[in-house]
């Protein structure tokens, strides 16, 4: 009898402390806090309920012994975020929406986040289409609108469950904006294009690209409407030199297609599968460091034409004096 009494105590002090032992965890709790823009709090300091708390390198939070129904939280340069506790679990993703600032407008993320897939499409549209468009960061948006994809499918309910179908779809819509863009600037080139180059620089418009886009043009012909599809501000200018300097229309729609297809698809395929690969491969996600990606992009895009600026010029002097 003893033995089984001291068995049946032992067995209720073991249940006990599992018991206490799961209450106790139940306390605390770990999330990951972002923006709106997928950026994770990197070393914040958060106020929660008053209490303050620190994010670690990833954005981790760890809240710890919290009685209330609800968290509300504060951080520096964000709106106020109540949440009910009942509805945060361990590893949730909570946003906090950030205040806005004028260097947001040169965040990619702003213009899908804020705009959609239809906003991305008048940018794709106005970039290579209107002078006015130099200064849109069409490459970072199409890698970016890459690696969200399927949420931009998911915005206009022609999300296929298919990752490479949803990227034809996206590829398909910034395709037929891009040509159709570059076909507006080939017609503004035809009509008023002699003009341009008596006009003065202005917020939305540089003289310096367009005689950027005519050397281009003048060095690599028809080509040139396919090569600059990847070149920040010259995309922009060349269908309107082509229209200036009258290119047959077939020859400039047949260059524009190609172009066009071959530019969309890249972006958007590498966006979409490099950070399929990375995080698999490496549990790296692309859209944590985002900021980092578009200082890439513009490096490797704009790479020829500043190497070309700075040391093309000081080869012609040399050329010039050796003469």
């Amino acid at each position: 009898m003893r033995s089984g009494h001291y068995e049946t105590n032992s067995f209720r002090v073991f249940f006990l402390f599992i018991l206490i032992s799961n209450l106790g965890a139940s306390d605390s709790i770990t999330i990951t806090l972002s923006n709106q823009f997928k950026k994770p709090f990197k070393h914040a300091e958060v106020i929660i309920n008053n209490g303050f708390y620190t994010t670690d390198g990833k954005g981790n939070l760890t809240i710890a012994n919290t009685s209330a129904d609800s968290l509300e939280m504060r951080s520096e340069g964000h709106h106020n975020k109540t949440i009910a506790f009942k509805d945060i679990s361990a590893g949730n993703e909570v946003v906090m929406h950030k205040e806005f600032a004028w260097t947001d407008l040169l965040t990619p993320m702003f213009y899908i986040v804020y705009g959609g897939i239809w906003l991305l499409l008048l940018i794709i549209f106005a970039e290579t289409g209107l002078f006015v468009g130099f200064f849109f960061p069409g490459d970072s948006l199409l890698f970016i609108a890459g690696i969200l994809s399927t949420s931009l499918v998911d915005s206009v309910s022609l999300n296929t469950g298919n990752d490479f179908l949803n990227l034809l779809i996206i590829g398909g819509m910034c395709s037929i904006a891009g040509i159709l863009g570059n076909m507006v600037g080939y017609m503004t080139g035809n009509i008023v294009g002699p003009a341009m180059y008596n006009w003065k620089d202005h917020l939305f418009f540089k003289q310096k690209y367009l005689h950027q886009a005519k050397e281009f043009y003048d060095k690599y012909g028809g080509g040139a409407i396919v090569l600059a599809r990847f070149l920040p501000f010259i995309r922009t200018f060349a269908p309107i030199v082509a229209g200036i300097v009258g290119m047959d229309k077939k020859k400039f729609g047949f260059y524009n297609i190609v172009g066009c297809i071959s530019w969309v698809f890249s972006m958007l395929f590498t966006g979409h599968y490099l950070n399929s690969f990375m995080k698999k491969q490496f549990d790296f996600d692309l859209q944590a460091h985002l900021e980092f990606i578009v200082i890439a992009i513009v490096l490797v895009t704009t790479g020829p034409i500043l190497i070309n600026m700075f040391f093309g010029k000081k080869k012609q002097k040399e050329t010039l004096g050796a003469e």
